[in-house]
């Protein structure tokens, strides 16, 4: 029997087990009401609202696990990106930090049960947040994904993360595949608190340096021809670099307000100040030209060989959140929020060398590195009321939100436009908004033959979605024509062409949804839940999705739940209308590139067909066990994607050049656009142990263990008949991609935390392994001699706290004590009888693969004020 056959199996057993029963333990225990605030905390029976439309669940009794992480676990470390956050407390939850990858420096995915970025739906509030404008594009975990950027909520305006890590279509509608993740808001109407901390990265890194006699090889290219074998400048095998870099200061803060005594108004902010790290390599290349008689330039052996940025941008980031809500007579409450938050960023691409054609030495004669300067705009607001009528609880709300990135491109140029050019570019900008409308109400309904009261939501969701695209200042894209050895020179701002006009979209579309959810208990042992949702959206039709759940409870520590359900993920605007385009000199002449929007006839001409939503299967089968005050959770997952809209690759051979000259399109050189067509089979297990010890005289300890397996397989791969009739051996989606999708993310991850509190005194602990990834190296199997493997790692972070009295506290701590990095890239590789590097220019020499990034030891100190 197949997997996801016996995982059906195994469930269809729980659910038929009612029978074999005694009455022991309710199914809806009531929540504990004499547990210390700390206690509160932790345990599992603290009341939940994620997975479930019913007031009284709890994380231990519910049908599907859902992790309910208090804000205590968020804060007790260096960094205050919610992102990281839950990397660090959720089993299956990843957080990649790559470099050189343009906007997604600034703004990066993560993923969930090794899924795609955008098949993980957000809420703030039991509310759908609004996505990132951002598509990211390059080969990263996540491409071609536009997913909600978690970081632009600060864990200074929460109480709490709730992630349900089951599929919940059927409950929430689109982009609910691997799981939910409810951000709730901190609500108080009195008292208050200030934090600010400051850290920085002080470490040390040792990498290999690519032998000049490789970069010298015809496979890379990099050398001037007649260059002479022996280089006139320093020839180091590895360097060693220290480094006091990434100083990050945080100032954050929070106050509850009561509103007449009948509602609460709590304002946080907080305000990062982040510096770039550096973890570059040595940069063996020949940098300038060869001067008469072929002999390398003296500059070569001073100019600085240290000269990218490979790590963490620079950050300038502040954000205001608001959470209110009001009690108004008969019952009725009126709730709120809003958020705004200014993010100005700083990264880089590639070095240009003063010798690079992309150069003009006029400007630039040491070369330069091109930077990107987004600055992000996120902004939200909601507002609902709830009230009853007769046994209906109703709720109401609208809720909008905003994210706009604006692209300044400094330090660079454009090289068609030669001395004269301008070092700074406005490149344009993207922009989503989203409003949604929601209406429902929840009762309970007396059912004879029942055990409980079945309970009943019933609702509809109306959605409004924009996607905008700006054009750049025409410096930033036109071709300036300017020659370079009487030939054409690369047009438009290096490292980040401007928007052109062509590119400009501004289109909506529209979604109706209607659902119906219900729980219920069969006997004092058994819970079974239903959920049944259908929508319609105006660009590609409708969608029906549907979930059956159970929970039977053998004994207080021993039960059974499993779910099953289909679920979906509507094709983004970001995805349906994102176009971008460059201009590269084949032969002299001058082709576009372009990333092509569906509806684009060159794209139909290539085959590309209206975006269809995404379809799974999920199955789920989990144990709970409670032994006393501990407690063990294991739950296995069969996810099966059907129809996963992908970024194709970039289609410029001269077949598809030739191709759609014989259509009609002159001067275009192909390019690329989304389509359908790649199915995925994942399987996986999440483990998460807690384990609370009181002791005598040494204080508490708080004990949890985490764990996560996680394989995810391509089973099939989109082709379309114009690509195939052109040549049936280009792939829309090729090797390394496959491999992205396959092992980018670790195929396992785990976690051991512990809090220790004594009087005055605590401290955290936590050790987290991350599982091999694989940095694709190729597309062609016969050099899969370049896929270099990443070794799993550990990393540990320690920190102690003292508190002064009852209002002041101060931490001491470090991310990653050990000082561990990724592995470094091999740089002389064998292949096929060539040798080969991973590392051609010495600018990246780890993988942008790496699970927890490449910047080393974080060290910090926080203070903390209460009022």
């Amino acid at each position: 029997m197949n997997r996801p056959a016996l995982l059906a199996a195994a469930i269809a057993s729980a659910l038929a087990l009612p029978g074999l029963a005694h009455a022991q333990t309710p199914a809806v225990p009531t929540p504990p009401t004499e547990a210390s605030a700390q206690d509160e905390a932790r345990v599992l029976d603290a009341v939940i609202v994620t997975g479930t439309r019913f007031e009284g669940r709890s994380a231990a009794d519910t049908v599907a696990p859902v992790d309910s992480i208090p804000i205590q676990q968020l804060e007790r470390k260096g960094s205050t990106e919610l992102s990281q956050a839950l990397s660090l407390a959720l089993p299956s939850f990843n957080f990649p930090r790559p470099g050189l990858t343009d906007g997604t420096d600034t703004v990066r995915p993560a993923t969930l049960r090794g899924l795609a970025p955008d098949q993980t739906l957000v809420l703030v509030n039991g509310k759908r947040r609004h996505a990132s404008a951002l598509v990211n594009l390059n080969n990263t975990v996540g491409r071609g994904s536009a997913a909600v950027d978690l970081n632009t909520i600060p864990t200074v305006a929460l109480r709490g993360v709730e992630v349900l890590r089951d599929g919940a279509s059927a409950q929430y509608g689109s982009d609910a595949i691997a799981g939910v993740i409810n951000v709730l808001l901190r609500e108080a109407d009195e008292g208050g608190g200030i934090s600010i901390s400051h850290g920085r990265r002080m470490s040390e890194y040792t990498v290999p340096v690519t032998p000049f006699a490789v970069i010298r090889t015809p496979v890379v290219g990099g050398v001037q021809a007649g260059a002479p074998l022996t280089p006139n400048w320093a020839q180091p095998t590895t360097v060693t670099r220290e480094v006091d870099d990434g100083a990050t200061t945080t100032v954050a803060g929070w106050k509850g307000l009561s509103l007449a005594g009948v509602g609460f108004l709590t304002l946080s902010f907080e305000h990062r100040d982040q510096e770039r790290t550096e973890r570059d390599g040595y940069d063996n290349r020949q940098q300038y030209p060869l001067l008469p008689g072929n002999l390398f330039d003296p500059r070569e052996a001073t100019i600085d060989r240290f000269n990218a940025w490979y790590g963490e941008p620079d950050v300038r980031q502040t954000t205001l959140f608001a959470n209110a809500g009001i009690d108004l007579e008969g019952g009725a409450e009126l709730y709120g929020w809003a958020s705004w938050q200014d993010r100005q960023a700083v990264s880089a691409g590639f070095f240009r060398t003063p010798r690079d054609a992309r150069n003009v030495p006029q400007i630039y004669p040491d070369g330069f590195l091109p930077q990107i300067a987004p600055q992000v705009v996120d902004a939200s607001a909601a507002g609902g009321i709830r009230w009853n009528w007769g046994d209906w609880a109703m709720d109401s709300s609208l809720s909008w939100g905003s994210n706009v990135m604006d692209f300044t491109i400094q330090n660079t140029l454009n090289r068609s436009q030669g001395a004269a050019s301008q070092r700074v570019f406005d490149a344009g900008a993207i922009e989503y908004a989203q409003t949604v409308f929601n209406f429902g109400g929840t009762r309970a309904l007396a059912v004879n033959g029942l055990y409980s009261d079945l309970f009943l939501a019933v609702g509809l969701e109306a959605r409004n979605e924009n996607y905008q695209i700006h054009a750049g200042e025409p410096s930033s894209w036109i071709n300036g024509g300017v020659l370079l050895n009487a030939a054409p020179t690369a047009p438009g701002a290096q490292v980040f062409p401007g928007f052109r006009p062509a590119n400009e979209v501004d289109a909506s579309r529209n979604a109706v949804g209607i659902y119906l959810d219900t729980e219920t208990n069969l006997s004092e042992r058994m819970m079974v839940a239903g959920a049944v949702r259908a929508e319609r959206y105006s660009d590609f039709g409708s969608n029906v999705t549907g979930k059956l759940a159970s929970r039977f409870n053998f004994s207080d520590g021993f039960a059974l739940r499993g779910s099953i359900q289909n679920g979906f993920r509507a094709p983004s605007p970001q995805q349906q209308f994102f176009t971008s385009t460059a201009t590269n000199f084949i032969g002299g002449v001058p082709f576009d590139i372009t990333t092509f929007p569906v509806a684009d006839p060159v794209a139909i001409a290539l085959g590309a067909r209206p975006l269809e939503a995404e379809e799974s299967i999920n199955l789920g089968l989990g144990a709970v066990f409670n032994f006393g005050q501990a407690s063990l959770t294991i739950d296995a997952y069969a996810i099966d994607i059907d129809n996963r809209i992908v970024l194709s690759e970039n289609l410029i051979q001269a077949s598809v050049r030739n191709f759609l000259t014989a259509q009609g399109f002159v001067g275009i050189g192909g390019g690329r656009f989304f389509l359908n067509g790649v199915d995925t089979e994942t399987r996986g297990v999440d483990v998460v142990f807690n384990l609370p010890i009181e002791t005598a005289t040494a204080g508490r300890f708080d004990l949890t263990l985490t764990g996560n397996v996680n394989e995810t397989s391509v089973t099939r791969t989109p082709t379309t008949a114009p690509i195939a009739a052109i040549d049936p051996n280009i792939r829309l989606f090729d090797r390394v991609n496959v491999l992205i999708f396959e092992e980018g993310n670790p195929r396992n991850k785990f976690g051991a935390n512990l809090d220790w509190t004594l009087g005055r005194f605590s401290a955290t602990l936590r050790a987290t392994r991350y599982g091999e990834a694989l940095n694709p190296g190729s597309n062609n199997p016969l050099e899969a001699g370049l896929d270099f493997r990443i070794p799993a790692e550990v990393l540990i972070d320690l920190e102690g706290r003292v508190q002064f009295s009852e209002r002041w506290e101060l931490a001491i701590g470090a991310d990653n004590l050990t000082d561990t990095y990724p592995e470094p890239f091999p740089v002389n590789i064998t292949v096929n009888s060539q040798q080969r590097t991973l590392n051609p220019t010495g600018n990246t020499p780890f993988s942008n693969y790496s699970p927890f990034g490449r910047s080393g030891r974080f060290v910090y100190g926080r203070l903390n004020y209460r009022f």
